[in-house]
């Protein structure tokens, strides 16, 4: 009994077609609240009120600083190689006139991506923040929920983020990739 205890357990690694395909047959929900992260199927927390306010509040912020320059995407997938799909809490991503109906955006689309982390945010810094640096993600921001702070992340190089900071929630701060926008994140918390 003992030989068997001590096999190391099989792992499934999937792809995003895999992925996709678990949802076509019924495997998975669209109510589902997983994403691919690295061919592994991993459960993302629900989502609390503290959580869904700041996304609100941040759709609004960064809609109004992008207008039609950008397409907004809250919480839907982008295409990170051929093992990862996230489901980040917002993106900004370049404009597309079919506003990403043809396909999910990939990480070249991405001008930055935003999570929102209260008891997601060990895992929001150890997986995905380096995750996102390895497939260039230009820039990532960590809405820090318990610290009230927003830690910013840029210049994806070898896997890792040159640039590591937290935003003055009072100052203009730029969106990357578009040099006529800021915004100004006060009130946030």
């Amino acid at each position: 009994m003992s030989a068997v205890l001590s096999q190391p357990i099989d792992h499934w690694h999937f792809t995003v077609a895999d992925y996709h395909r678990m949802g076509e047959v019924g495997i998975l929900r669209e109510d589902d609240r997983v994403e691919l992260i690295e061919g592994e199927i991993v459960a993302m927390p629900p989502i609390g009120s503290s959580h869904g306010g700041r996304v609100n509040r941040l759709n609004r912020l960064l809609g109004a600083a992008v207008g039609d320059r950008a397409v907004l995407s809250p919480q839907n997938p982008i295409v990170l190689g051929e093992r990862s799909e996230s489901e980040p809490d917002l993106a900004i991503l370049r404009a597309r006139p079919d506003f990403y109906t043809a396909s999910h955006p990939r990480a070249e689309d991405a001008h930055l991506l935003v999570e929102v982390a209260e008891s997601s945010l060990d895992y929001d810094l150890q997986v995905k923040v380096p995750l996102y640096a390895w497939y260039g993600i230009p820039e990532v921001w960590v809405v820090d929920i318990p610290h009230q702070q927003v830690l910013r992340f840029r210049r994806p190089e070898a896997g890792r983020y040159q640039e590591r900071g937290t935003l003055d929630l009072g100052a203009q701060t730029p969106i990357p990739g578009l040099s006529d926008c800021s915004v100004v994140l006060c009130g946030l918390f």
